[in-house]
């Protein structure tokens, strides 16, 4: 099983997650985070520190957010290792709960 980062996260990208995982498994896009599924070993640490509860385990994915786990499979393995925690972008609270996000995805 490995957790992933849902369409909420975009264009919040809101860092909280990445400092308390052990393995270094998220990656970090223009506006978007992912999970490395290779990565990933299932320890939930990530999930509760989400601001905009963007990140659930595979066997939780909602069925329109279920090609999230393909998507970051796909951007993790073109994506930098993030590992330490950032501002997130000024607008940060404005974006989150928004729905239909997937277009703004910057690769």
């Amino acid at each position: 099983m490995t957790f992933v980062v849902l369409e909420n996260c975009i264009k919040c990208k809101y860092t909280d997650c990445v400092e308390v995982c052990p393995v270094d498994c998220f990656r970090e896009g223009p506006n978007f985070l992912v999970i490395d599924p290779d990565e990933c070993i299932d320890c939930a640490l990530c999930e509760p520190e989400c601001p905009a509860e963007a990140i659930v385990a595979d066997d939780d994915l909602p069925p329109d957010q279920e090609h999230f786990l393909a998507l970051n499979a796909e951007l993790a393995a073109e994506w930098p290792v993030i590992s330490e925690k950032k501002d997130a972008p000024p607008d940060a609270d404005e974006w989150n709960g928004r729905p239909n996000k997937l277009p703004l995805l910057e690769r």
